[in-house]
């Protein structure tokens, strides 16, 4: 039987690697790998990889420290998005509630599609400019 490399986690660069982690961690209900939680005084965090994982210890996102992000600027073209996530839930109500908890954590709409009736959705960007889309599945 053949064998196959495995996805591990996704990468996201960031010039604020813990600001993305805590991010992604407060949205998606995450927790931060054994290690990589805040140090008690924050002056003092310097973490540039940290990673999150979900309630069984399964890797989920990473976060790379770089010196410099160039924005996306999508929907239009100077800057193409590259990469972008996909998030799905299970109803309506529920996507215009995780829209309102991703603007309060800090993700600015892009795009608002919640009015398709095939496939609902709101695509955003993190405080680090990556683009994600939460969608009704």
């Amino acid at each position: 039987m053949a064998e196959y490399p495995q996805l591990l986690h996704t990468v996201l660069d960031t010039t604020r690697p813990r600001e993305l982690a805590e991010f992604y961690r407060q949205l998606l209900g995450l927790r931060y790998r054994p290690g990589d939680e805040p140090p008690a005084d924050k002056a003092s965090d310097d973490a540039d990889w940290l990673v999150l994982v979900d309630s069984a210890g399964v890797r989920k996102l990473a976060f790379q420290q770089v010196e410099h992000l160039e924005r996306t600027t999508w929907p239009q073209h100077d800057v193409p998005m590259q990469l972008h996530v996909d998030f799905t839930v299970s109803s309506a109500a529920e996507l215009n509630r995780q829209r309102e908890r991703a603007e309060a954590l800090g993700a600015e709409l892009r795009l608002d599609r919640s009015d398709d009736p095939d496939e609902p959705l709101y695509v955003f960007v993190d405080p680090s400019g990556h683009p994600f889309c939460i969608f009704v599945a």
